[in-house]
């Protein structure tokens, strides 16, 4: 049966990883819930095994802990700012809150789950393979979506610049409120799914994951594109005033925040790309000292996403870097400096 699954003839040589993998998959018929949790714990903590990496334990508590403040307390605000923003359309706005209280969510369960591990990796205490499912959930969860939060957002803005005046018509309010609830709710039920019912769902999320991806790029293609005969129009058009002028205005606006955007989905890629490259070293080379080093310090950096987002919402969208300065200035400190110096 495992030959048959996997597709290999007796005598090839394989890692741990895929025989691990292939093993569970062969008996996925025959095996109950729990061995099947049994294996794929083995999987995990072999990916993340207790070696002698106390350095390295130290500066990811160290960057983890102060990365969950910076992620909880940045999203909070940018959150209270995307809410006062009225210029924002409010499509674009429930896409952005739902991917900040993604980020919140990294920064209130993941990343202390995370620091809580690498205390007992220091302590050198062996990892409870449930406690470690639980946290890779949480962390499947999160990513799902912040991934696909971030490809729906760029359809989105791909969309208003294409339609035009059908934008408000097509993309309503109501319906892009139900892909956020269908985002989360396909977040949480693919990771459960995944290591709780079949790992045979893994094939399904790496092929939305695939999907997503290339959506992303054709569309950052097509809004290139689009701009490239934006400026065209503008150099044709500056003789032209009055009603044309306007609409102009309007489509640079909506470039913006597709720029925007795409920063977004640029610090995504970079942040989660390393992580992904190192699960894919592992598989084929095996574990070694210097991939598990670099597998803490990658996760650490897919953390970093979480905070970079909301400096990147306050950098390059105009509206809500007002409004993050105005909810700054009001805090009491502020506002209690400025009556001083008036």
């Amino acid at each position: 049966m495992s030959q048959l699954v996997c597709g290999v003839k007796e005598g090839d040589s394989l890692s741990l990883a895929k025989h691990l993998l292939c093993q569970l998959l062969g008996h996925l018929e025959e095996t109950s819930v729990d061995t099947m949790k049994k294996a794929i714990c083995e999987l995990l903590l072999e990916i993340n095994p207790n070696a002698d990496l106390r350095s390295t334990y130290i500066a990811n508590c160290v960057f983890n802990n102060f990365l969950s403040y910076t992620a909880i307390m940045l999203n909070i605000v940018t959150i209270h700012a995307i809410r006062k923003t009225s210029s924002l359309p409010k499509t674009l706005k429930s896409l952005l809150l739902s991917l900040a209280v993604s980020d919140i969510g990294v920064g209130l369960l993941s990343q202390p789950f995370y620091t809580s591990l690498l205390v007992k990796l220091l302590q050198k205490n062996s990892l409870d393979c449930n406690t470690f499912m639980i946290f890779k959930v949480i962390g499947c969860v999160f990513l799902s979506t912040s991934f696909l939060g971030v490809v729906a957002t760029s359809v989105d803005r791909f969309l208003a610049i294409h339609l035009h005046l059908r934008y408000q018509e097509l993309v309503t309010h109501k319906r892009v409120v139900a892909v956020v609830i269908s985002i989360w709710a396909l977040s949480v039920f693919l990771p459960l799914a995944m290591f709780w019912i079949s790992l045979e769902i893994f094939a399904l999320v790496l092929f939305l994951g695939v999907v997503g991806l290339l959506v992303t790029t054709v569309v950052y293609i097509r809004i290139y594109v689009a701009v490239q005969r934006h400026k065209n129009q503008i150099q044709t058009q500056q003789v032209q005033e009055g009603a044309e002028s306007g609409e102009m205005a309007n489509f640079a606006s909506l470039m913006k925040s597709a720029v925007g955007v795409f920063y977004v989905y640029l610090v995504f890629l970079i942040c989660y790309l390393p992580f992904f490259i190192g699960l894919v070293a592992f598989v084929v080379n095996g574990p070694s000292l210097s991939l598990k080093r670099f597998s803490f310090f990658s996760r650490t950096l897919v953390y970093l996403n979480s905070s970079l987002n909301a400096i990147i919402y306050c950098l390059k969208m105009r509206h809500i870097r007002y409004a993050i300065m105005d909810i700054l200035w009001n805090m009491p400190r502020f506002s209690n400096r400025g009556t001083h110096l008036s």
